[in-house]
């Protein structure tokens, strides 16, 4: 990529590179998903944790409530936070729960391409709710957003590296 030319630049670059680029803290979300087969994305490697497919599907709800927010829609209430997998640990289940993360990313950097710099201080929604992550400016919700999937990105990995050491 080249160097950006402001602030919103940056943004825009860091959206692309957190999920399938060069992000400064490490592997990015498509390269830690890859060697993950549907099994491994079904299997509970660590009890009371969510499964790597359950974060996909979440990571997938958010973005797509992010773009929805930041292209102007109010928050919904309560957003879907974490939607139960069907996959029965099918590899097209699987592949096609990757690819729909892969669609809300392109969405979301369609709405984000489609905005001037002044837009990242428009306000959504006008109070404050922590719940639905309201009453921010879009700028702190796409922030928000890379700070959200890096954390996922990081459970992920250590999942990974359970199911593999679990394998033997």
């Amino acid at each position: 990529m080249n160097r950006p030319k402001s602030d919103f630049d940056a943004l825009r670059q860091d959206l692309k590179k957190v999920y399938d680029g060069d992000p400064w803290h490490g592997s990015s979300i498509t390269e830690v998903l890859k060697g993950v087969d549907a099994d491994v994305a079904a299997r509970k490697s660590i009890p009371h944790a969510h499964t790597i497919w359950e974060i996909v599907l979440h990571m997938t709800a958010w973005t797509r409530e992010v773009a929805s927010r930041v292209a102007g829609a109010d928050a919904k209430s309560p957003p879907e936070d974490w939607p139960v997998p069907r996959f029965g640990g099918t590899i097209a289940a699987w592949e096609s729960a990757k690819s729909d993360l892969a669609a809300a990313q392109k969405e979301l950097e369609h709405v984000v391409d489609s905005l001037k710099p002044d837009d990242l201080l428009r306000w959504i929604g006008d109070q404050r709710d922590p719940a639905l992550g309201a009453g921010l400016t879009v700028g702190s919700v796409i922030r928000g957003l890379l700070q959200h999937h890096t954390y996922h990105e990081g459970q992920i990995a250590i999942l990974k590296r359970a199911a593999e050491t679990a394998q033997g």
